[in-house]
């Protein structure tokens, strides 16, 4: 159970948290004012390299990265958050008029109109549901399922979460910049940030988090998520994790301080009595002293949260290798996020 100096009392509260979480391996890691605390276990024997060092797969919550690219080009002018998606792409034959209509910030913000998945894709799962249907998807295919889609309301209108949304910034980012996606997160993202235990693609063997289905025993092949990699494809590290929300928190010490400071912009408000704000990319609750912000996200293996809560500088990461909801790791690291953004941790 690795500490950082001098926070002993935090890494008994992170050990105590630990013991909620029910999955094969589990990393829980705070970040205070630039102090970090970590700590791992889990179910499983220890694997032979230490459960902080592997790389987890992020699902969901690499929409963040693949947005604060967007606001990275839109602050640079390469293009605007509202230009219509058809611009950016290649010349499609549009069977649906409403699909003209949606912008970049839509699909960033889920509310472009777009189902969570494509039709064909959820038919797939229904029939095969252990099958991954992303694998076999490519950007061809999501492209002309674009195209012959009816959004289910006018753009701008209603929040309606989609996958299907943001994946296809990867092919609007890369025809507009004439880089491939992931060479064009790398370029402008993972770099800048100094993210070197970042990736998009499975790293060698012994350095990737073995993912378990909701039964915590049976293991999970990595995830390919084909054209839909701008949605959840990202692996990271604990340490890149903590270095990403730290420059969330401290985004004028880093070389993406306009981008990080763009996609924290309350833009929409949704939930219960609209009592929760979305940004460009993360939800933002109130809470004590401030509103917190965070995403997460799962693949069929693996989930992964992180947040932070700006007035305090406190950021939470939490990732573990089950999927499903009585691993109890979303709630357990939003409880933290929020009881430390209260009492100072």
């Amino acid at each position: 159970m690795p500490t950082a100096p001098g926070e002993p009392a935090l890494a008994y509260r992170l050990a105590d948290a630990l013991t909620l979480i029910d999955a094969p391996d589990v990393v829980l890691a705070v970040t205070r004012q630039g102090h970090r605390t970590v700590v791992s276990g889990g179910t499983a024997l220890a694997p032979p390299t230490p459960r902080p060092a592997l790389r987890y797969e992020l699902g969901s919550l690499s929409k963040t990265f693949t947005v604060l690219l967007l606001a990275d080009l839109a602050v640079n002018g390469e293009l605007s958050l509202d230009d219509p998606l058809t611009a950016r792409l290649p010349r499609l034959p549009l069977y649906h008029p409403r699909s003209g209509r949606i912008t970049l910030r839509h699909l960033a913000t889920h509310t472009s109109g777009l189902p969570r998945v494509p039709t064909d894709l959820l038919l797939t799962a229904l029939v095969r549901p252990y099958d991954n249907g992303y694998a076999r998807y490519d950007t061809e295919r999501l492209l002309r399922t674009f195209a012959r889609t009816r959004p289910r309301h006018r753009p701008g209108t209603r929040w309606h979460y989609s996958n299907f949304g943001v994946s296809l910034l990867d092919p609007a980012l890369s025809h507009t910049t004439g880089v491939a996606y992931p060479d064009l997160l790398t370029a402008r993202v993972l770099k800048p940030l100094g993210l070197t235990g970042t990736t998009l693609a499975p790293g060698a063997t012994g350095t990737d988090a073995i993912g378990h289905r909701a039964n915590g025993s049976t293991p999970v092949r990595s995830t390919d998520m084909g054209a839909f990699a701008a949605a959840g494809a990202v692996r990271a590290t604990p340490d890149d994790l903590l270095r990403y929300v730290e420059a969330h928190l401290f985004p004028e010490s880093t070389p993406l301080s306009a981008a990080l400071r763009a996609v924290q912009v309350p833009l929409l408000r949704r939930g219960w009595r609209h009592r929760n704000t979305h940004t460009l990319t993360w939800y933002q609750h109130p809470a004590p002293r401030g509103p917190l912000c965070f995403h997460v996200g799962a693949t069929f293996g693996q989930q992964a949260f992180l947040g932070y809560h700006p007035a305090s500088g406190t950021g939470v990461v939490a990732l573990a290798t089950r999927r499903g909801r009585t691993c109890r790791m979303i709630t357990t690291a939003y409880e933290l996020l929020y009881a430390l953004a209260g009492d100072g941790g």
